[in-house]
């Protein structure tokens, strides 16, 4: 059988040396062996990824961990109903999700510390725990980088395709959440940010369109000509800051004269009954957005959920509403929102066979408290929450980890987000024992977890 270029390892793998005996591995020290063993071990199994970060804290309880026989103070008011997965159960505001659940990865077990949204969110989108769970934590170059800037930094898409896209918000808890950016890595790594609403009759990207006046040709004469400036002034010598800026600018002049990216942001020329599958909605559209950007190249992908926490009916932060134990947007918008659009992505995704290339993550950073507030609703816990898995080399209709009678912490196979970090990366193809400096040229592994094994097919 013809192995592709990208199938075939330059290290000699477990089974190669049980087979020639080292005295033929010439040239290879026992070290040097077993690492080059290890990183041949994570071959890519996803191409690119889809995160889908639901910003504020999904509960539990009404998702994917329903406990339909704890007590009233823990149970959730909704009927739980049967899914593709024998003896698994969901509640009833997720019919459409029940249906595809022979497709999904489930991690039932993430556990933390952070009770803090802008902490626990850090935590979520960088798997690095942060230096302490404030309320007041800002955004900082001494924090680390977003999973996407790690991806550009170490597997960048092809040539005039971004690497790192993100979209339609910004996240903040009063400040502005860390991890959505390069941080130490360089602003020649940070995602290409869209802050337009994807729903909107007016979407579109100015910054990707070239002036009227302007042809292909004399673009690509300035593109030089820029080249001779920089040359002569050696601009790129003076500091990092400024090679960061050239390749910031060198990014964009590719966008402006890639044909995929201009098609893949026009929405427009998706069937309108695709765009209704996906949901006429910000969130909606966004995904739809995501999985046009795939298809494109984009090696990885943020979507926000929502820019807002609170009882704004935007955001997973349902505690607090007027007195009430169970926040009505959820059962009126974030659970119905949810059902439409994820089981879509997957069904999208593999019928134009890119499930399998494409790895989904859905995920908050943290749950809700087991029992239930009859003031708040519940509350911020970190304890145990699940996150939700598709595609990209993880088991279909799997469920890892178990969490005890009414939900509050694991029983069995805990996980941390440092050891999902990891399995995003090593489903990649990237080790996670990878090192990166920050400011201070000190070097860090890419993720201090280990790959959740269980879960990969």
């Amino acid at each position: 059988m013809i192995k592709r270029v990208s199938e075939i390892s330059p290290y000699p793998s477990r089974r190669d040396v049980l087979r020639v005996g080292p005295a033929s591995l010439l040239g290879w020290s026992l070290p040097a062996l077993l690492s080059a063993t290890e990183r041949s071990a994570w071959r890519a199994k996803a191409r690119s990824v889809i995160f889908l970060f639901q910003w504020g804290g999904p509960a539990q309880h009404e998702s994917f961990d329903a406990k339909p026989d704890a007590p009233e103070e823990v149970r959730n008011i909704y009927k739980p109903i049967p899914t593709r997965i024998p003896g698994v159960l969901l509640t009833e505001l997720l019919p459409r999700t029940a249906q595809v659940m022979d497709r999904l990865c489930v991690v039932r077990t993430l556990n933390h510390m952070m009770k803090n949204h802008n902490s626990a969110g850090y935590y979520a989108l960088t798997g690095h725990a942060p230096p302490s769970d404030d309320i007041r934590l800002r955004d900082s170059l001494d924090l680390f980088p977003a999973y996407g800037s790690v991806v550009d930094r170490f597997q960048p898409a092809d040539p005039g395709i971004p690497s790192f896209v993100s979209f339609p918000h910004v996240l903040r808890d009063g400040s502005i959440t860390p991890g959505q950016h390069a941080s130490f890595l360089g602003k020649s790594h940070d995602p290409l940010f869209i802050g337009q609403d994807p729903n909107s009759p007016h979407f579109g990207l100015p910054e990707l369109r070239l002036p009227a006046d302007m042809p292909w040709e004399r673009m690509h004469s300035r593109r030089e000509m820029m080249k001779i400036i920089d040359g002569q002034t050696q601009l790129l010598e003076f500091s990092a800051v400024a090679r960061g800026i050239d390749q910031t600018q060198e990014k964009a002049l590719n966008l402006l004269t890639s044909a995929k990216i201009r098609k893949a942001f026009d929405l427009s020329s998706e069937p309108a009954a695709m765009r209704d599958r996906y949901g006429r909605t910000t969130y909606g559209q966004a995904c739809l957005l995501a999985r046009r950007l795939v298809e494109a190249g984009v090696r990885f992908v943020n979507v926000y959920f929502s820019e807002f926490i609170g009882g704004t009916g935007q955001g997973w932060d349902t505690h607090g509403f007027g007195g009430q134990p169970m926040n009505p947007f959820l059962k009126n918008w974030l659970m119905p929102i949810t059902d439409q659009t994820l089981p879509t992505l997957v069904e999208d995704l593999e019928q134009r066979g890119l499930l399998a290339s494409t790895l989904i993550v859905w995920m908050g950073e943290f749950g809700r408290t087991p029992r239930i507030n009859k003031l708040a609703g519940r509350d911020h816990w970190p304890q145990c929450y699940p996150a939700v898995l598709a595609g990209g080399g993880v088991k279909p209709g799997y469920i890892h980890g178990a969490s005890d009678k009414i939900g509050a912490y694991p029983t069995r196979d805990p996980v941390t987000p440092d050891d999902l970090a990891a399995t995003i990366f090593a489903l990649l193809g990237i080790d996670p024992s990878t090192e990166i400096r920050d400011k201070l040229n000190r070097p860090f592994p890419i993720a201090k977890g280990q790959p959740i094994r269980d879960i990969i097919a």
